[in-house]
């Protein structure tokens, strides 16, 4: 059976937190309704979110792959999805050596004066733990693109009466 990406469901909560766990990043804030899977011969195998945060922020989180299937673009697959369905600007959070990996997907790096509060707060503790294991957590963002398919300035279009 093929690779099929989908919204999570309540039954799905037990594996996303164990995938999650097992992938040791982040286990706060694993709510289903937030997750999509990726599900492959009745299994799932990988999980990604859209973490809605108290200071109207967004972060793409959760990017977990079952181990044996890594390496496979399920990942890039989950990520592709999210965001195929987000319309707004999306956050994320992540060891500085995967910049270039998100990067492909349209995030950038911002300058700690530019996050939202929940990262302000968040990140400069990781960092300072972080320190004594050699890990540092960059914030990056991803605003939509102002440019339609058929070439149109979206952000013109916003603003002209027909539009």
């Amino acid at each position: 059976m093929p690779l099929t990406i989908r919204e999570a469901t309540e039954r799905d909560q037990p594996t996303i937190r164990r995938i999650v766990r097992e992938a040791k990043i982040n286990p706060s804030s694993l709510s289903w309704p937030h997750f999509m899977v990726a599900e492959e011969d009745g299994e799932i195998v990988g999980t990604s979110q859209v973490k809605p945060h108290r200071d109207g922020s967004r972060e793409l989180a959760s990017i977990a792959v079952v181990p044996r299937l890594q390496k496979r673009g399920i990942g890039s697959r989950l990520i592709e999805a999210q965001l195929a369905r987000e319309t707004g600007t999306l956050y994320l959070t992540c060891r500085h050596q995967l910049q270039p990996y998100y990067e492909r997907f349209g995030f950038s790096t911002i300058p700690r004066g530019e996050y939202p509060p929940y990262f302000s707060r968040m990140v400069p503790v990781f960092n300072r733990i972080g320190r004594f294991f050699r890990i540092r957590i960059v914030v990056m963002r991803r605003v939509p693109p102002t440019i339609s398919p058929d070439g149109k300035d979206l952000a013109s279009l916003a603003g002209s009466p027909s539009g």
